[in-house]
């Protein structure tokens, strides 16, 4: 029995960007072979399943959380390659296509990706015996996937309409950097954070650093050994 959740998910599993791959060891994944569970990892003793989600809700959402995630990485690396290129360019055309790409990019997909990734993520921890707040880099995902969905949803489509209303002001010729200001910045800044936050997001699922939580009782629980341990 596997475990699976993300970090654009916030359970047990790999995460790229968010982009999961169930139980956190890719090579055991594709090989099919067992990998280990908060309930047969602590000294290769069973623990009692707590898990909710049977494996035919499970696995459809698994598969749901990796495409979204996927796509919300691939989404931060494409705003962040325009928003470079209308920073560096001295060409007034292609700064305009960089931020007027960008704006239809993010009215499109940002809300949508971010929240399906961060929705599927907590519905899968929860539905797990991973859980949402029982291990520490399992809650250090979700605090942080929160954050990025924040920053995306509302500093950075914020700042992607000011950028469009700028270029749209001067449809031709030069545009002034004085009427674009920190936009040519923010819309940098943002984007390389989420990504940054997402790739911590994958060694954070590869490496399950710190261990669990402490019990009620300050008993704290071997840890689970590392993926492809």
């Amino acid at each position: 029995m596997r475990s699976s959740t993300g970090a654009g998910g916030v359970d047990g599993t790999t995460t790229v960007g968010g982009a999961t791959a169930a139980g956190g060891s890719p090579a055991a994944d594709a090989a099919g072979g067992a990998v280990a569970t908060p309930e047969t990892a602590l000294g290769g003793r069973r623990r009692s399943p707590d898990r909710r989600l049977p494996p035919r809700a499970r696995k459809p959402l698994v598969v749901l959380h990796v495409v979204a995630s996927v796509s919300w990485l691939a989404l931060m690396l494409c705003l962040l390659t325009l928003a470079v290129t209308a920073l560096t360019t001295g060409d007034a055309d292609r700064l305009r296509t960089s931020y007027r790409a960008m704006g239809l990019l993010g009215d499109a997909l940002v809300l949508p990706l971010s929240l399906l990734t961060f929705l599927s993520g907590v519905a899968l921890g929860l539905g797990t015996s991973w859980g949402l707040f029982r291990y520490y880099w399992v809650s250090t995902k979700f605090w942080l996937t929160l954050a990025a969905m924040t920053a995306s949803i509302f500093a950075l489509t914020a700042r992607l309409h000011d950028a469009v209303r700028a270029v749209d002001a001067h449809p031709a010729g030069p545009i002034p950097a004085a009427e674009l200001g920190s936009v040519r910045y923010t819309t940098v800044i943002v984007p390389a954070v989420a990504l940054s936050l997402y790739l911590f997001n994958v060694v954070l699922s590869v490496y399950k650093p710190w261990g669990r939580r402490r019990t009620a009782g300050g008993a704290r629980p071997g840890r689970i050994p590392q993926a492809g341990s």
